[in-house]
């Protein structure tokens, strides 16, 4: 018979060969389309993950027999070093947690895509822009203003890291309903994105402090477009104190050094994996990890020790379904649904 989706890897992980965040792991490696993708899944898949948080759940093991002895030996002079050694543990421990959970969802990010939203007046050469990037007519361009009117999405390689790149509404006041939702969207693309990308014609450098939404941040790329025209080219050096980036979107000039300049904000923001330790790569993770801090953090205030064993026990387990100790079979088939046949 044919083979299922992922059935080989399924019997690697009833068999204890692979653990669940390796599992994990081999699924975005055949899903992975850049190189930051293919080292950070060849990492977990490797069992960087795995290791780190069944490393934690055997401190809290450890942590939960201490509290246990306790509490099983009351009626006995047992040494206070255990409590003691116990409370320690849970310290370490929640202050591990909270550490790696800000991440700044770094590995999410590499997993799913950077997310770099244009933003700018109309008519600046946004869509030009989106268009040179892609490599491909992926934008209407149109001397009319207000061509574009809801977010156009491109995913790339950008130097190695999978970028989601949204062409916008151009943002200015207007009359039309439907052009007023177009900058809305516009404006809500820019505050959700990782990085913006302001782009300014030489005719309206002057006015970007007055940009309908005011876009202007430390994470936004201020660019001039038309550096092949004379405006272009005596365009100012800097804007609102952010240095400025001209380009011709038209000819491409001046693209390398914007791609190189996103790519630096990239690894300054995301980058460094290697340095930081295991990543955070799916909500699955990161919630179960909330709950195990959270579980930590109510053992340290319990005033009982009965309760500060059940909340060691819960933290325990919720370690054990990051990795599939314990039963996770509610997920199991959503993981596996997605591999390729036979994988």
């Amino acid at each position: 018979r044919m083979a299922r989706p992922g059935e080989f890897t399924r019997r690697a992980f009833d068999a204890g060969k692979l653990d669940l965040t390796a599992v994990e792991g081999l699924a975005d490696l055949i899903a992975a389309d850049t190189e930051s993708q293919r080292r950070q899944a060849l990492r977990q898949m490797e069992g960087a993950q795995g290791k780190l948080y069944e490393s934690w759940r055997e401190a809290i093991v450890r942590a939960m027999a201490l509290a246990e002895a306790d509490i099983d030996f009351s009626d006995q002079d047992l040494p206070g070093a255990l409590s003691a050694e116990s409370r320690r543990t849970m310290e370490f421990l929640l202050a591990e947690m909270r550490r790696h959970l800000g991440d700044s969802h770094r590995g999410e990010r590499v997993r799913a895509g950077i997310h770099v939203a244009i933003l700018g007046p109309p008519n600046v050469g946004k869509s030009t822009l989106l268009n040179a990037l892609a490599k491909r007519e992926a934008a209407i361009v149109s001397e009319i203003p207000g061509t574009t009117r809801d977010v156009i999405e491109v995913a790339l390689d950008l130097a190695g890291f999978p970028v989601l790149l949204a062409d916008t509404a151009g943002l200015r006041s207007t009359p039309d309903s439907i052009e007023r939702e177009g900058v809305r969207r516009a404006l809500e693309r820019g505050r959700a994105a990782d990085f913006a990308i302001l782009v300014l014609d030489p005719s309206t450098v002057g006015d970007a402090d007055t940009i309908e939404g005011n876009p202007l941040s430390a994470q936004t790329i201020v660019i001039i477009n038309k550096k092949d025209t004379p405006d272009g080219r005596s365009a100012p050096d800097s804007v609102g104190g952010i240095p400025v980036l001209k380009v011709s979107a038209k000819t491409g000039e001046g693209l390398d050094s914007l791609v190189t300049l996103i790519k630096s904000m990239i690894e300054s923001r995301f980058g460094g994996a290697e340095d930081l330790g295991p990543a955070i790569t799916r909500s699955r993770h990161r919630e179960l990890l909330e709950s195990c801090a959270g579980h930590l953090d109510r053992a340290l205030a319990a005033e009982a020790d009965e309760l500060a064993a059940e909340d060691l026990r819960l933290a325990a387990r919720a370690l054990g379904a990051i990795t599939g100790r314990v039963d996770v079979e509610s997920i199991l088939d959503v993981i596996f649904r997605d591999f390729c046949i036979g994988k």
